[in-house]
């Protein structure tokens, strides 16, 4: 089993703590980032940042639906971790200063891969797929905080 991981990044004018915030928001704002690959979206306990328990479910192709339940920490300044209770995937989302007014968002995805052929395509083509939809999501990000 081999791990899969897939990252994206993106500048955004407005300030890390603003982008922060906004990401954090899971009761509020993170409801109106997500494409229409996210469904069933639910906040279970807390809402904003450290202690939230929120759940969906991820579609990331036509065939393959993820059930997350996913636990948020926040084990830095500047980073959430979503941890999902119900398979090895992990979500880093890392905001810092990226000059006058602007910040950088990675959100990078790892998860432990299935073997053999399956886990092959897997490993070339999940992480594009997960690319596009994080890309999607850091695109309503910086058109949320830019307003």
């Amino acid at each position: 089993m081999a791990q899969v991981e897939a990252t994206t990044e993106r500048v955004i004018a407005a300030d890390a703590d603003t982008v922060f915030d906004a990401l954090a928001d899971y009761s509020g704002t993170r409801a109106k980032l997500l494409p229409e690959h996210f469904s069933e979206y639910e906040v279970r306990e807390g809402g904003d940042g450290q202690g939230t328990l929120v759940h969906w479910k991820l579609q990331a192709t036509s065939k393959r639906v993820r059930d997350c339940l996913l636990e948020v920490t926040e084990p830095t300044e500047g980073q959430l971790v979503e941890k999902d209770r119900n398979s090895s995937m992990v979500t880093t989302w890392t905001v810092t200063p990226a000059g006058e007014g602007k910040s950088k968002a990675v959100v990078t995805t790892v998860w432990n891969g299935a073997g053999g052929i399956g886990g092959f395509f897997e490993k070339t083509f999940a992480p594009k797929g997960l690319g596009r939809i994080y890309d999607a999501v850091l695109a309503k990000l910086a058109a949320e905080v830019e307003k």
